[in-house]
């Protein structure tokens, strides 16, 4: 078993490159790379590309996570079922192994990927009631326009089997239990919370979810911003432009308190905006929690019925 350092992009594939583009920048994406067969987008960290889109028929295609180390993608190429170290063709290069998991979707683990410049992000300081100083002779004035997607932070697979998905990516990737959420019964799991073990080292309070449904697919990909203006930003921006459609939000969540928006892009695929994660460490115990009260908000909307089932191929 190997440990990811963290997810890495996702893969999917859409009929038509320049509608996924110009949705993909509503959204807050920068364009880093393009062929007539492929779309590369980037958010402001360094991360060369975040979001591939192939040119073809909509499909959910599969997620990368980087290895900690070189010497994982040896360890995780005898895995059952893998490639073989393979030369990644994608811009920025590096390298890759390709596994599957259990519901036919493509995992790589990828290593050696040239990182861009950082985009830079102009910010201002919050004055709360517990910090009044944090912003001092300066007015606010935030430009209109998409918000500014960072980095990839999750991705949610819908699966009719959560146990044996959850085994697999905890097996392979090495990803440990935030969050366990069960229904009626305290041995019915109905979806798990996963995090990169870091360690000492605090991540992100998730980074994978299984999601039991009747159906396999993606459920969404979720993506930072730099702060609560940008969630709420981005929401107007894109209801302005009277075309997407707005799956859920805004709000807080429960399990990983992230403050949240949910929009779906010309196929389907939701697509999240999200800010101030939880992070947590190996000190932190994986919890069982109950539907009702870890699916639940803690301000905002309840969750709608079509996002809880929501899965596209």
């Amino acid at each position: 078993m190997i440990k990811v350092h963290d997810i890495a992009f996702g893969r999917l594939q859409s009929p038509d490159l320049d509608q996924a583009e110009e949705f993909l920048t509503d959204f807050g994406m920068v364009r880093a790379e393009r062929t007539n067969d492929a779309l590369y987008m980037r958010g402001t960290d360094p991360d060369n590309y975040i979001h591939v889109t192939h040119r073809g028929e909509p499909k959910f295609v599969g997620l990368a996570f980087e290895a900690a180390s070189e010497e994982d993608l040896d360890i995780i190429s005898k895995a059952d079922g893998a490639s073989d170290i393979e030369s990644m063709d994608d811009p920025g290069g590096g390298k890759r192994v390709r596994l599957t998991e259990p519901n036919g979707y493509q995992i790589e683990i990828v290593w050696g990927r040239e990182d861009r410049e950082e985009i830079p992000v102009d910010r201002f300081g919050i004055n709360t009631a517990a910090a009044r100083d944090s912003r001092l002779g300066e007015l606010t004035r935030i430009q209109r326009g998409p918000s500014h997607v960072k980095r990839l932070g999750h991705a949610v697979i819908m699966t009719p089997d959560v146990a044996g998905g959850t085994k697999w990516f905890r097996d392979h990737l090495g990803l440990v239990s935030s969050d366990d959420v069960y229904a009626g019964e305290e041995d019915n799991i109905i979806a798990t919370f996963n995090r990169i073990d870091g360690g000492e080292r605090f991540v992100d309070h998730h980074t994978f979810l299984c999601i039991g449904g009747e159906n396999a697919g993606l459920n969404h990909m979720a993506f930072e911003v730099h702060d609560i203006d940008d969630v709420f930003m981005g929401n107007a921006h894109l209801k302005a432009k009277e075309k997407y459609d707005h799956m859920w939000g805004l709000g807080r969540h429960v399990l990983g308190s992230q403050v949240y928006d949910y929009w779906q892009d010309p196929w389907g695929r939701v697509h999240e905006h999200w800010t101030d994660s939880d992070r947590l460490n190996n000190q932190n115990p994986p919890n069982l929690v109950a539907a009702e009260d870890g699916l639940d908000s803690q301000w905002g909307e309840p969750v709608p019925e079509r996002f809880i089932n929501h899965a596209t191929p």
